[in-house]
């Protein structure tokens, strides 16, 4: 099977997430620390319950495929087709009641990511991509009383950008880049651009490739955090890999450009003093 015949299944995944998602958003829910004491990490019943729906469905439908999620861990991660779940990238921004947070949803395919998904169930975006294309649906809004049931799409593609003095950077948080020498790394990056923006989580990749924001830096990252965005950055014509130039499907530094001219320059800054 090839990607494209995964897509009508990523939809479903996306809708079974968000039922579950959504009535716990703006709520009184409560959250739990998974940190024990460290920096303090977040989860909440609609984390696992969202993730526990997805694995249940991909479960009854592609029993020999495996499943790496962030609350329930590895099966069969060494399968021929691999999903990789993060069921509410962004559970700080969650809980906080600001809509900058997503589910991520890839697919790899012998250990390469070969598709994937960030959908918003609040805001009714689907991001995707396969490597090679990305694009956006959205779900319009409803006329009178009548439930919304018309998705739009367009293709996403990245925005040129001539150098890190015309670009808008972006990483979740300065503070989550913990390494001292990673944290000086980026700041020589930041201070060479025009405009810096914090708190996107997995939207501010989605927004690179939509052609508003030029370059994404991260430290830190597993693989269920950007194995879903890769295809996605990937496939409107952007470039994404760690800081040192290799596959970022596994996680750790990562580096994610629109146009290869502000990579190239930002990749000479992080590892100036490496």
């Amino acid at each position: 099977m090839t990607a494209v015949d995964f897509a009508a299944f990523v939809e479903r995944l996306a809708q079974v997430s968000g039922e579950v998602i959504l009535p716990f958003f703006r709520s009184a829910i409560g959250a739990e620390d998974k940190s024990r004491g460290g920096v303090f990490d977040p989860v909440t019943e609609a984390d696992r319950g969202a993730e526990a729906a997805m694995r249940r469905l991909i479960g009854q439908t592609f029993p020999a495929h495996g499943v790496i999620g962030e609350e329930y861990g590895l099966d069969r991660p060494d399968a021929e087709y691999v999903w990789v779940l993060d069921p509410i990238d962004g559970t700080k921004s969650f809980i906080s009641g600001m809509p900058t947070w997503g589910t991520l949803i890839g697919l790899t395919h012998r250990g390469r990511p070969v598709y994937g998904m960030m959908s918003q169930p609040f805001t009714r975006e689907r991001y995707y991509g396969d490597g090679k294309r990305a694009r956006l649906r959205t779900l319009a809004p409803s006329r009178g009383d009548a439930p919304p049931t018309e998705w739009s799409t367009r293709t996403l593609r990245v925005r040129p950008c001539a150098s890190l003095v015309e670009a808008t950077i972006s990483t979740t948080s300065p503070a989550l880049i913990r390494d001292p020498a990673d944290r000086e790394a980026f700041e020589r990056v930041e201070a060479k651009t025009r405009l810096s923006r914090y708190g996107g989580d997995c939207y501010g990749y989605c927004a690179l490739a939509a052609g508003f924001i030029d370059l994404v830096i991260e430290t830190n990252l597993k693989p269920h955090d950007i194995v879903a965005l890769a295809p996605i950055v990937e496939g409107a014509g952007g470039v994404i890999t760690t800081w040192e130039g290799e596959d970022a499907a596994k996680g750790g530094r990562i580096i994610a450009a629109g146009d290869r001219r502000v990579y190239d320059e930002a990749l000479s800054l992080l590892m100036a003093s490496a």
